[in-house]
């Protein structure tokens, strides 16, 4: 480091990052919760999931973009109020969607999909702040330690588990009995912490900026690859929740509010829907019209990181999203809290990035990616299986495995691609959120719906026929159905054992789904270690930042 200064800021970024896990973890805790009091449908949990994390790659993008002409310091003002203006709309949902007060079932639905949307509101805010936060905090400390980024990057990252650790051991104090709206109350924690130090902080001057390199030059390094796939991901998604909420496309009832419409119906092109031709066309159009102003296809190798962050994320955040949901059952029947598990596998991440240099420099980044490949395959597997005191074994191993990937991708990027800036840095990561959230926590979430649906019309179809809500929902997986809760209540307690029987392996067979997103990855880092050793071996490249250019 050089001096205090550099100090303060660093641990000013590492507290920010913190802030951005109490919500995760917090949420993940309270989702059962939600689930009870509104009613919420797994799938629906999988969709609240998924939008407290993607929304994350429009801002840390957007930001991407401005950062450098805005500054640092105003990006964090726009995070701080992000995250105070998500806890206010979540904390006030029961008030306003009053789902307890509902006489008739009618109502009792159109408060419960009330609820689903100011959570879903609240966690897209606070997916906003989230975003911002990394866009600064990810180019600054690469800025700051230009030459050890990938060992910097990791530390700066152990304040994500580390944020997971102490607000889960927070929430977790408080009891399940506590309101949850107590722990939502805890981000606040963390959110005065960094923005008050931040506002004594200066903040460093890119290092892409230092160097001369041009703006223009940095949009080249994502060029039409990247931008077609960045594109795809963010306005598919929005138009996705703009036709759920019934703002786009073809609506079957203008007079219904919002928050009380299923999907609705679009017309047909083909085989192809109304709504994901104009997708298609407008995202083609926009990332031609990107690559024609950059005259640039981008760079490939940054196109296939951007394509193994995908399953990287949905490895890594889409599980910890459903860890605690998933091993509930299990670390019930050792009279233990489903939440230490996802606060176990964060303490183990969260000392271990502090070594990541050593281990770095002993077996190279995309080694390290390797192994922690390997390591994530045979823990999500184990826990899929385990039962009794195995589960930690098991934890332990996915712990070890979950441990290295997001940071030591940031750091592969930001060492082999300067040029990029805060861009290609964020960009990634951005990549990596939108996948999580489109398709990481929703799948997970529609898995159980659809195992309990089949099962359950296979082996039992009287209990079946009573507990299914009739009416089918649609995600971005298609039609599925789900059960009804308050009508499962109505059954014998035999039957409703049945019931949970079928779902305590619905929660098996989604993790032993996810776990063959690391096998993919393992593939894709073998490759590029063969790639590299036939170019010499990995190397960083480096800035001139003297006043020059070039590396």
């Amino acid at each position: 480091m050089n001096g205090s200064g550099d100090k303060k800021l660093f641990w000013a970024c590492f507290t920010a990052l913190i802030a951005t896990a109490f919500g995760f973890i917090v949420r993940a805790m309270i989702m059962d919760d939600w689930k009870n009091q509104f009613g919420l449908t797994e799938t629906q949990k999988g969709e609240i999931f998924g939008v407290g994390l993607w929304p994350f790659a429009i801002s840390i993008v957007i930001f991407s973009l401005i950062i450098d002409k805005i500054g640092y310091g105003k990006a964090m003002v726009f995070a701080f109020f992000c995250h105070v203006i998500s806890m206010v709309v979540t904390i006030a949902t029961p008030s306003i969607a009053n789902v307890e007060a509902a006489t008739t079932p009618e109502a009792k639905a159109s408060a419960s999909k009330l609820a689903f949307w100011m959570l879903y509101i609240g966690n897209f805010i606070v997916a906003l702040g989230n975003g911002t936060v990394e866009a600064v905090i990810n180019p600054v400390v690469a800025t700051m330690f230009n030459r050890e980024k990938t060992k910097w990057l990791n530390i700066l990252h152990a304040g994500w588990p580390g944020g997971l650790v102490l607000g889960g051991i927070l929430a977790l104090s408080m009891g399940s009995d506590t309101d949850w709206r107590l722990k939502v109350g805890l981000l606040a924690i963390p959110v005065l912490g960094y923005g008050l130090v931040m506002l004594t902080c200066k903040f460093p001057v890119n290092e892409r900026v230092s160097a001369g390199v041009s703006y223009k030059d940095m949009l080249k390094e994502i060029g039409f690859l990247g931008a077609l796939v960045v594109l795809f991901l963010i306005l598919s998604q929005l138009a996705t929740v703009a036709q759920s909420a019934g703002l786009l496309f073809v609506d079957s009832n203008p007079a219904e509010p919002y928050w009380n419409k299923e999907v609705a119906n679009v017309a047909v092109i083909g085989s192809i829907s109304q709504k994901d031709f104009v997708i298609y066309v407008v995202v083609a159009v926009l990332a031609l019209v990107y690559g024609i102003i950059t005259m640039s296809l981008g760079r490939i190798l940054f196109f296939f990181l951007l394509c193994i962050m995908m399953p990287l994320a949905i490895t890594e955040l889409g599980t910890d999203s459903w860890i605690t949901s998933l091993m509930e059952p299990e670390m019930k029947k050792l009279n233990l809290n489903p939440g230490l598990i996802l606060v176990y596998t964060s303490f183990i991440m969260m000392v271990l990035r502090f070594f990541a240099g050593p281990i770095v420099h002993a077996i190279s980044p995309l080694g390290l990616l390797a192994v922690s490949s390997a390591l994530a395959i045979a823990g999500l597997f184990s826990l899929s299986y385990a039962t009794g005191f195995v589960i930690l074994l098991a934890a332990t191993l996915y712990g070890f495995g979950k441990t290295f990937f997001w940071p030591t991708m940031l750091g592969v990027v930001a060492e082999r691609f300067p040029k990029g800036g805060a861009m290609t840095l964020n960009t990634i990561s951005g990549v990596g959120m939108l996948a999580v959230g489109i398709l990481g926590g929703p799948l997970l979430g529609n898995i159980q719906d659809k195992a309990i649906d089949q099962k359950l019309a296979k082996e039992n179809a009287a209990i079946h026929a009573q507990v299914m809500d009739p009416n089918k929902k649609v995600s971005v997986f298609g039609e599925y159905q789900s059960l009804d809760a308050d009508k499962v209540k109505k059954l014998s307690e035999a039957d409703q054992a049945k019931v949970t029987e079928q779902q305590e392996i619905a929660k098996k067979e989604a993790l032993r789904t996810v776990a063959l997103f690391p096998v993919v990855m393992l593939v894709s880092y073998l490759l590029l270690i063969v790639y590299f050793k036939m170019q010499g071996g990995y190397k960083q490249e480096h800035l001139d930042t003297s006043g020059g250019g070039g590396h």
